[in-house]
């Protein structure tokens, strides 16, 4: 993939696609963050849960088990040729966007 097809509003899917900006601007980190911040609750909330009921393990276990996704993500990203900062903002979209469908 060219570098200058990265990292768009085209090539990026965040879970709240209105904050996006329109045609194909670039996407900053910040972006993806605001665009994600109902998932980033529903983490935060789980690993405290977890942290103040069970035990501060329980909680580092969490943290691993999303590391862990991010690290798949980011590879996979990597593997079909995706710049860095695209497969690092996709991860970090794409873990956050899949962690709710569950809900």
């Amino acid at each position: 993939m060219r570098p200058e097809h990265c990292v768009t509003r085209n090539h990026i899917e965040v879970f709240h696609k209105g904050l996006l900006p329109s045609g194909a601007d670039r996407i900053r980190l910040w972006m993806v963050l605001c665009g994600s911040f109902l998932p980033i609750l529903v983490w935060t909330g789980i690993a405290c849960f977890a942290y103040f009921v069970y035990n501060p393990v329980v909680a580092m276990a969490i943290g691993g088990l999303f590391a862990l996704f991010l690290t798949v993500g980011f590879g996979l990203r990597r593997r079909a040729r995706h710049s860095v900062r695209c497969s690092a903002y996709g991860a970090l979209g794409g873990v956050f966007d899949k962690s709710l469908d569950a809900f």
